[in-house]
This record gives C-alpha cells, sequence and structure tokens, in this order.
C-alpha cells in the first residue's frame, strides 16, 4: 500500500557507530568518485536491495529495469508527492524524486529490498537521492564546460585552415565575432610547441594565458604532440618560450614574420625551426633567414616564368583556382594525409586536387625534381597579385634561365659542396635518391647498396646542409634545385604537350 513519507524528510541520527554509511556516501562526491551509475550500485549494495534511476521518460539512467506503478511514478515526476513506499508481494519498494538537469523535468530513484525498510535504510535511500543530484548538476556543468571549450576550439581550427588556404577575409570574418581585433594585422608569425599528446591540452591552456588570448592557439590536427600558435608579430615569441622552462620535454619553433596569405608557408617554417630546436640547449628556435634560391634569380624573370607555369589554371573561377594553388601548396610541403587534417578535408580531396592540377600542368609530380620546380612556382605565386601581360616578342623566361645565374650557381655550388669531404660520398647517394623520387630502396639498386644504408647516408647530409630531407617540404626541394643549378640532375619537363611552353620538350 503506498503511502506519503513526507514526514520522515527531517531525520536525526544518533546512533554514530552506525554511520560509515555516511561516509561512504560522501566519498562518492569526491572528484576521483562522481559516478552516478557507481553510486546507485553502491545505494543497492548498502541497503541489501535493487536500485534504478529512471528520467520522466522512463529511460534507465542507473541500475536494472524494475517493474514500478506508473501513476505513482506520474505523480512524483509532476511534483504532486516527493517520495512513496508500499508493499506488494513480499517486496518494499521505495521512490524517491529527484531534479534532473534541463532539458529534463525530474527523476525517480527506486529502491526494492525484502525486508521493510528501517531507519537506516530510509536515511540511506533519502540521502543518496540528494547526492545524485548534486552529481546530475556537476556533470551537466562540467560537460557544458566541455561543450563550450570543443565549440571553440573548433572555431579557432576553422579560422587557422581559411588562412591556409589563403582567405583571410573569411577568416578574419569568422575570428571577429568572438576575438575581435585578432587578425586586424598584415603580418603574423606562426609557432608550433610539441609536447606529449597527454599534456596537449594543458599547453594549449597555457599558450591562451601566455598569449592573454590575443593570439589563435590551435590544437594541430595532424600531429597528436603539438600545438599551433598564430600571433601577430613577434611577440608571442617569448611570451612561448617561458612555457618551455614550466614543461620539461617542450620544444618550440617559430617562423619569420609572414604576411597571413602565407600563413601555410610560416606553418612550414616553424615546423623547420622546430626539428631544430630539439638539439639545442633552450629547445627553441626561429626559422633561420638563410639565402633561398628563389631570392637571387632575377625577379622580372621568376615573376615571368611562374605565370607561364600557372597559365594553365587561370581559365578556372577565382575561388577554384585558389582552392586548389593553396591545397597542391601544402600537399607537397606536407604529405597529403596531413595536409588533409590541416585543411579539414579528406586525403581523397587533398589527392584529387593535386592531380587536377598535375593535368592542367600536364606534369608528374612523382618526380622529385618536378615537386621542387612546382613549390617554387606555386610559392612565387603567393606573393603576385596578378601577372601583368607579357610584351609583344618576348621570349618566355626557362626554368634553365633563372638557374644559370652567377648568383645561384655560386649558392648551389657552396651547398653541395658542403658534402665533398665526406668519404662516404654522401653527394652520389643524394644525388641518386633524389633521381629516384626520394625512394631508398629503387636508389639501393642504382647505388648497389642497403636501403638502409641509403637513409643512413641522407639523414647524415641533414646537418651537413642544415636542411631537412627526408620529410617532404622547403628544405628537399632547395636542395633540389641547387642540384639543378649545378647540372648533376636533368631539368623536369614541364607541360610535354604544349608547343611553345618554355619548360616543354615540344617547341614551336
Amino acid at each position: 500500500m503506498a503511502g506519503r513519507d513526507d514526514e520522515f524528510r527531517r531525520t536525526e541520527v544518533k546512533d554514530t557507530a552506525d554511520m560509515a554509511w555516511a561516509q561512504e556516501l560522501l566519498d562518492h562526491l569526491r572528484p576521483s568518485g562522481r559516478d552516478v551509475r557507481r553510486l546507485v550500485n553502491w545505494l543497492a549494495h548498502t541497503v541489501q536491495g535493487t536500485a534504478s534511476l529512471q528520467d520522466e521518460a522512463g529511460t534507465l539512467l542507473a541500475g536494472p529495469r524494475m517493474p514500478l506503478d506508473k501513476d505513482l511514478v506520474a505523480d512524483i515526476i509532476a511534483g504532486r508527492i516527493a517520495t512513496a513506499a508500499w508493499e506488494e508481494q513480499g517486496r518494499h519498494l521505495r521512490l524517491v524524486r529527484v531534479e534532473l538537469p534541463q532539458p529534463a523535468a525530474a527523476g525517480v530513484l527506486a529502491v526494492a529490498r525484502t525486508t521493510p525498510f528501517d531507519r537506516r535504510a530510509f536515511d540511506t535511500v533519502t540521502h543518496t537521492a540528494q547526492v545524485v543530484e548534486l552529481l546530475l548538476r556537476a556533470r551537466e556543468t562540467t560537460e557544458a564546460r566541455r561543450r563550450l571549450a570543443r565549440a571553440t576550439s573548433d572555431l579557432r581550427l576553422a579560422i587557422l585552415q581559411l588562412l591556409m588556404v589563403e582567405d583571410t577575409v573569411a577568416a578574419r570574418r569568422v575570428a571577429a565575432g568572438l576575438w575581435p581585433g585578432l587578425l586586424d594585422t598584415d603580418m603574423a608569425c606562426v609557432y608550433v610547441l610539441e609536447g606529449t599528446p597527454e599534456e596537449r591540452d594543458r599547453l594549449a591552456e597555457e599558450c591562451l594565458v601566455a598569449t592573454r588570448e590575443r593570439a589563435l592557439v590551435v590544437r594541430c590536427p595532424a600531429m597528436d604532440e603539438h600545438v599551433i600558435v598564430v600571433m601577430p608579430g613577434e611577440a608571442a615569441g617569448e611570451a612561448l618560450r617561458s612555457l618551455i622552462d614550466r614543461n620539461p620535454g617542450t620544444f618550440l619553433g617559430g617562423s619569420v614574420p609572414q604576411s597571413l596569405a602565407r600563413t601555410a608557408t610560416a606553418y612550414g617554417q616553424a615546423v623547420s625551426a622546430l626539428a631544430v630546436a630539439r638539439f639545442r640547449p633552450d629547445k627553441a628556435a626561429v626559422y633561420a633567414e638563410r639565402t633561398h634560391p628563389e631570392r637571387l634569380m632575377d625577379p622580372g624573370a621568376l615573376r615571368d616564368w611562374t605565370g607561364h607555369v600557372l597559365r594553365p589554371l587561370d581559365t578556372l573561377p577565382h575561388h577554384t583556382r585558389a582552392e586548389l594553388l593553396a591545397t597542391t601548396r601544402l600537399g607537397l610541403e606536407f604529405t597529403a594525409v596531413n595536409a588533409a587534417k590541416v585543411l579539414g578535408v579528406s586525403r581523397n580531396t587533398v589527392r584529387a586536387r593535386m592531380e587536377r592540377v598535375e593535368a592542367l600542368l600536364r606534369t608528374d609530380f612523382s618526380d622529385l625534381t618536378v615537386r621542387a620546380v612546382a613549390h617554387l612556382a606555386l610559392n612565387t605565386q603567393v606573393g603576385l597579385a596578378e601577372t601583368p601581360p607579357e610584351p609583344v616578342g618576348a621570349r618566355p623566361a626557362r626554368l634553365a634561365d633563372l638557374l644559370a645565374g652567377t648568383a645561384v650557381r655560386s649558392w648551389a655550388h657552396d651547398l653541395l659542396g658542403r658534402l665533398d669531404p665526406n668519404a662516404r660520398d654522401l653527394r652520389r647517394t643524394l644525388r641518386t635518391w633524389i633521381g629516384a623520387g626520394g625512394n631508398s630502396e629503387r636508389a639501393a639498386q642504382m647505388l648497389g647498396m642497403h636501403p638502409q644504408t641509403v637513409r643512413e647516408h641522407v639523414r647524415s647530409a641533414e646537418p651537413v646542409l642544415e636542411r631537412r630531407l627526408l620529410a617532404a617540404g622547403s628544405d628537399l626541394y632547395e636542395v633540389v634545385l641547387a642540384h639543378l643549378a649545378v647540372g648533376d640532375l636533368e631539368p623536369p619537363v614541364l607541360d610535354r604537350t604544349k608547343p611553345g611552353h618554355p619548360d616543354s620538350s615540344v617547341h614551336g
């Protein structure tokens, strides 16, 4: 028979020797014990019965399903009564109303046992219901904070992805809503911090504090150990360096200032600097402004050549052209998988876009020399607003012309000459490896050595040349251009079928 138990809400427990259950109940409020399911199981064990928790729709939140009087449950859910008890067929039941977080209205904590509820069992049920409410509110608050943090993190990533494809207008528009003034700049530096995947969330929060939330802080979608920071100017460098001292095993790489449209380039520089930082005592490095081959080329000829190489893409709509160029630039700088993660698309999408560019340029990106030359054109194109019309009667600039300059050839001889003193003939191995498309097995067959030996030779050349070679990117492509400039490699054939193209094998 059901009855109201409101008069038992005020309880006075005088037997302190029988309060062990109260201490156990309090333990469920500790951070390590906040689990509603475990609490309901504990209640069932403590009262030597069965316990369950369900919401107003009858959805089971904890414990096993129990047969309950629907009308009585409805009265409790509606708030007409707070608790109820009855006995039937040797089973004693007690129901207690539990307030649930929105959008739910309320729930019912039901407890059944084969013996009547004594004062101790009743107190245990009543106080457990109160703890259940506290845990559910705390969980809802925690989940709300987590959802907000996740949404903010996703928004930061979206802004970075827009910057990576040079859509600075959209990036500023998205950022302005939550972080006014964040991208009100023409120049920015990119930093990459490397820690451990387990500590990355904490490291990202520390970056936000260190930069006073005036930087774009993003958990790298491609590398679980990395946090990417984009900040106007170079002010973030010192602030981020302070984190290294407080976080053992953390490294920092930074770019030189770049325009927002060159965020992808700056990111590549930061990753390159990070590789250097791992071997430095202070565990930090900024990308060295060494001499790059494109800076030694005739600017007018380089601009003219770039316009010719990329002209097949000029027939595309502006948005499509920009998307293809940005994706290909990242795809050449990193692996297709990592480029896809950074851009927020599938790797098949990255490959499809790059294949489309290959088809339009009528070339083959599996050739390392082609990749290096395409990389040169794509990165030169970033700084060009529009390619001016070619003067009538002017001879198109050729890659050979760009590489034949005295300054370029001198730079190339100096760079590769660093390898000559090594008795293992690293220069020959490197040249063969590049000619084999960076494939160690194929290069090993050509050299008559083990593939592991080839990789060791290439790895040994990295500190001598001060460039990463085993990972695709700007460092490797500079070394390829150096080989082309000194004549150690044959120049690639671009747009094989187009007569009159400056680097075509078909001449009109």
